[in-house]
């Protein structure tokens, strides 16, 4: 009879032993190791420790806002209320800036009463009327016409639009002077350009002497140097209007004109208003290029308001007057862009 087999030991496993879940986090947390939260106690800490560390001195969130906005804050105050303010109160004396010797005279509102009672002002701003409607008037038409051709993309419409935007890329004193030269009887190139096409006789006529051409030249000179301005205005405006406008109307077989006058004419509005503003006020206190191209004359005839208030102020030197009517001016456009601009929002808001 044989002996009972003994029984054979297991064989040790080749794979990772695998052990419950949970047994490797207890033993962590049994040997010490920091729990999560005990990691966010320590971290939490720390960082607003050095949030308060990279303060400027302690200092609150508003302290350092106004630290940075107060060197622009000064900036305004020196350059646009100070001054201000001083002509304010220069306008209510007789100070003339020629004669710092004599004694300032304080004169309430009587520069005042003079200018609105003085019918030369008055004249000059009938002229200044003129020039601002008709400017205005032919620049928006103008302008508009070519961001509509512009706006088509038409083979080479980037050359096209580069060369149109030259005017407005000048000086005013650079297109005044260049104006002057080309409106000479004898040598200028427009009299010539005008009799080629009218066949009248080049010396026969002269835009910046003529009584009657006059206020069209600063008229004329305004529109070439500016059109383009508001050429970019409407051209932004027709831009943003969306192609599934256009396409919804095509599909309810809208005629051109139809999608002119509700589509087009409507969003666009905004934006003309807009250049209609920007314009009105740069023409309203337009100097430098009048003051080059007829210095007012002949006579008085184009002459400004802001002709007026220069040789008030610098060459008569009633400095007092002409702060006051540079007062008048600014309340003036400021009243009416308020106005302008409260239309402008009625006209946003459809």
């Amino acid at each position: 009879m044989k002996p009972a087999a003994r029984p054979r030991a297991p064989a040790p496993c080749a794979g990772p032993v695998r052990r419950p879940a949970g047994a490797t986090e207890r033993s962590l947390s049994a040997a010490g190791a920091p729990n999560m939260a005990q990691m966010t106690e320590v971290s939490v800490p720390s960082a607003a420790q050095s949030g308060r560390e990279a303060r400027l001195g302690g200092m609150s969130d508003r302290a350092i806002a106004w630290l940075f906005i107060s060197p622009t804050i000064l900036l305004l105050l020196a350059i646009n209320i100070f001054p201000l303010i001083w002509t304010i109160r220069m306008s209510l004396t007789n100070y003339k800036a020629n004669m710092g010797w004599m004694k300032i005279r304080f004169v309430g509102i009587d520069n005042y009463v003079d200018i609105l009672t003085d019918s030369d002002i008055w004249e000059a701003m009938q002229t200044t009327a003129h020039f601002v409607f008709w400017s205005i008037f032919f620049e928006v038409l103008l302008g508009f016409g070519l961001a509509l051709l512009i706006n088509r993309k038409f083979r080479g419409h980037s050359f096209w639009t580069t060369i149109i935007l030259l005017p407005m890329m000048l000086s005013p004193a650079v297109v005044g002077n260049f104006w002057t030269f080309l409106f000479q009887p004898q040598i200028g190139l427009f009299n010539y350009v005008v009799s080629f096409f009218s066949g009248i006789d080049p010396a026969s006529f002269q835009m910046i002497g003529d009584v009657k051409l006059a206020p069209w030249t600063i008229v004329l000179v305004d529109v070439w140097m500016w059109t383009p301005y508001v050429m970019l205005i409407c051209l932004a405006g027709l831009r943003s209007i969306p192609d599934y406008i256009y396409e919804a109307a095509e599909v309810d077989r809208a005629s051109a004109w139809r999608r002119f006058s509700s589509v087009t004419l409507p969003m666009v509005m905004p934006f003309l208003m807009l250049a209609v503003l920007f314009r009105g006020i740069e023409n309203f206190k337009m100097f430098d290029m009048v003051n080059l191209l007829t210095n007012g004359g002949p006579g008085s005839l184009t002459e400004t308001v802001s002709i007026t208030l220069k040789r008030a102020a610098f060459e008569k030197w009633q400095t007092g007057w002409s702060s006051a009517l540079a007062i008048i001016l600014f309340l003036t456009v400021f009243g009416i862009a308020n106005i302008y601009i409260k239309a402008l929002n009625k006209v946003k808001q459809r």
